[in-house]
């Protein structure tokens, strides 16, 4: 590991101008490029204490053992020359995208004497036009097919080509008429590369001039009663339209914009790209990347921008580039693009309208994406048996944690305290066994308190169901010893334990042989924290007496292991099967305890007089609520009144009746633009 100071320029030797910069290590391998308005401030800011840097960056820089930089003229080179070097040096600690599969384009060869449609896929060629990407070969076929009736450009490999050329005879596609032969001279060069051309266009969005012009040949056509030939071209626009209607109208017809979304954790994000043109979706693809340096949102999206549009010229750059954050550098960007369209490009956020409802799409693909990619992993036996190793071998476990639980706790400012535990059995999600927990020994925000406070409760009801089942007898204290100060308690309180699944969830039965709740031991408990949570968990478990079951915390800023009792973290291979396992575990038990947190909160905010009522369920508290219209109609009720609605006798209308006047009523809101009182018609609160 090098010490930056090392091999530190001085402040004196680096230009304040635009340029990139190069980092290298101790094999004069480029490790990283990046690029700078300022290249005296930009590199500075690498040689600060060790400490304050991120911890990626950190790495990079104690990695590296020399630094140097090329000057340049403007941003707009230097954005150039940093895509350039990424693209040749391929640095280890810049981020780049890969693509999660090999996506289909359909590609017009005009580079050839003879054009020829086909599907394409990899590396783009020079001369050849494309459209797409596609998600599947079938769907470019399909296409192809409908259009060939009316563009019927060649699509024969170049051996059928020349093989028809020799015997004079066409091939298939010639003798049904979607293709024009070209092999055995049916139409010239150059009325089979217009053919092409106009392929193209059509593909390029320019629709309605050939759909006009066929049904206007179609009518001229049937006057001159060419019934045969009207038919045909009938035939031919129909094909067109269903050509057309395999791509979603999602904005107005002239819009050509590729719309770019980000869904992102610390480690890793996924990039969705909408490619419109037309109006329509004419293409989507995605990628996901390692964040392998200190990068944000727009960081990510200057990347994309940098792979997605460093090869292209010309049309293959839209006139809009919608994303969710605009790089640092935004007018350099936009220059670099309108250099490579050869006209403006917008660059922006979309604020409103279709685009923002369309970029919300996108944005849910990426989600989607990045849980896919993240998920497929636990589908395979295999890597699942693997990360059970690891975390086996990192925490130095005996055997591997075929049953995992995870605890997390969520509050909103100290309010509805919650908790969270779940299961992963050899790897996967077991939710019948999630269970939900309110934390109700204290008032106010601990998390310390709430996590030993959850492992107390849970690993009580474990001893208890032992107990009840006789497979627990407490040990008796030896000679000397302080009595041990486990109590098993006859009976829980169900108000104060875990809360089961809502129904609908799997669930064992009692009557069946198997204890319902909280019988099986977990191997690990992962705590979502550090140092503190994990001390805590652990010392829950101390007071009970159980100490065949390990514990371990993961911070979620660095995503360290952390162990009882140990000072120094435990740092997984960032391409760990055992570390993608842990955080998918923390994430589940975080997504499960915040979603809980919310639907407490919820009904908080939505609660009425109603509920103090006793016997009053929810179908008579409607029947009140539809009967006089709101809460404070209701109020303003007699007992009499009450009564007349069905299902409400007169015990629960003095009930009903008492509640409302020894509750408070809201203040009335107001409307600050009129003045006006707003009256409370409110159903639902008060």
């Amino acid at each position: 590991m090098a010490d930056p100071s090392s091999y530190r320029p001085s402040p004196g030797q680096i230009p304040d101008s635009p340029g990139v910069y190069k980092f290298r290590d101790e094999h004069r391998r480029v490790i990283y490029v990046g690029k700078a308005k300022n290249l005296r401030q930009r590199v500075a800011n690498y040689f600060q204490d060790l400490a304050h840097l991120h911890p990626r960056t950190r790495t990079m820089v104690t990695t590296a053992a020399s630094v140097e930089w090329t000057v340049v003229s403007t941003e707009v080179e230097a954005l150039q020359l940093e895509y350039t070097w990424i693209k040749e040096f391929d640095p280890r600690f810049n981020v780049k995208y890969r693509d999660d599969k090999s996506y289909p384009y359909l590609a017009v060869t005009l580079n050839e004497e003879f054009p020829r449609v086909q599907v394409m896929r990899g590396a783009k060629r020079k001369g050849v036009r494309y459209f797409g990407p596609y998600g599947h070969a079938w769907a470019i076929r399909e296409t192809v097919d409908l259009m060939l009736r009316v563009f019927p450009v060649r699509t024969c490999s170049a051996g059928v080509f020349k093989n028809a050329a020799r015997t004079g005879r066409p091939c298939l596609l010639g003798y049904i008429d979607k293709c024009s032969a070209p092999c055995v001279g049916r139409v010239t060069p150059e009325e089979h590369r217009a053919l092409a051309e106009d392929f193209c266009d059509f593909m390029a969005g320019r629709t309605g001039t050939y759909i006009r012009r066929l049904e206007k040949d179609m009518m001229q056509a049937a006057e001159e009663m060419e019934y045969e030939r009207a038919a045909r071209l009938r035939d031919d626009a129909g094909a067109l339209k269903r050509a057309m209607e395999k791509s979603a109208v999602v904005l107005a017809d002239a819009t050509d914009a590729d719309l770019i979304a980000v869904a992102e954790d610390e480690l890793e994000a996924a990039l969705q790209i909408f490619h419109v043109r037309g109006g329509r979706v004419r293409g989507q693809r995605g990628w996901v990347t390692d964040k392998v340096e200190a990068v944000d949102t727009a960081g990510l999206v200057e990347h994309a921008l940098q792979q997605l549009y460093g090869e292209e010229r010309g049309d293959a750059v839209p006139k809009e580039v919608l994303v969710p954050a605009l790089p640092e550098d935004t007018a350099a960007v936009a220059q670099w693009l309108a250099e490579r369209r050869g006209a403006q490009v917008s660059l922006r956020i979309p604020q409103r309208g279709d685009k923002k409802d369309l970029m919300a799409t996108v944005q849910r693909n990426a989600q989607q994406a990045l849980g896919l990619h993240k998920t497929k992993r636990a589908s395979d036996l295999t890597t699942r048996s693997r990360a059970l190793e690891e975390i086996a071998e990192a925490l130095g476990l005996d055997t591997a944690p075929l049953r995992i639980e995870c605890y997390d706790v969520s509050h909103l400012q100290g309010d509805d305290v919650v908790a969270s535990m779940v299961v992963f059995e050899d790897g996967l999600a077991r939710k019948s066994e999630y269970r939900r927990f309110q934390i109700k020994g204290f008032e106010g925000q601990d998390d310390v308190r709430s996590m030993h406070e959850v492992i107390g409760r849970r690993f009580r009801r474990y001893l208890q169901e032992k107990a009840r089942t006789g497979e627990w007898e407490q040990t008796p204290p030896a000679s000397g010893e302080a009595p041990h100060p486990v109590q098993v308690p006859a009976a829980p309180d169900p108000a104060r334990e875990g809360v089961p699944l809502p129904a609908g969830d799997s669930e064992p039965r009692e009557d069946d042989g198997r204890p319902k709740r909280f019988a099986y031991p977990p191997q690990l408990v992962v705590v979502d924290g550090g140092q503190p949570q994990v001390a805590a968990a652990r010392r829950a478990l101390d007071e009970l007496g159980i100490d065949d079951i390990a514990v371990c915390g993961l911070a979620k800023r660095l995503e360290e292991v952390w162990l009882p009792d140990d000072d120094d973290p435990v740092v997984l291979p960032r391409s760990s099967e055992g570390l993608y396992l842990l955080q998918r575990v923390r994430d589940e038990a975080h997504r499960f305890a915040i979603t809980y947190q919310r639907s407490k909160r919820a009904k908080r905010i939505r609660s009425s007089p109603l509920d103090d009522v006793a016997g009053l369920g929810e179908t008579r508290k409607q029947a009140l609520i539809k009967h006089f219209g709101s809460v404070k109609k209701l109020r303003q009720a007699t007992i009499e009144e009450i009564c007349q609605v069905p299902g409400i006798g007169r015990r629960t209308a003095e009930s009903v009746a008492a509640a409302l006047a020894a509750a408070v009523p809201a203040a009335p809101a107001v409307n600050t633009a009129t003045g006006e009182i707003m009256e409370e018609d409110d159903g639902g609160t008060s």
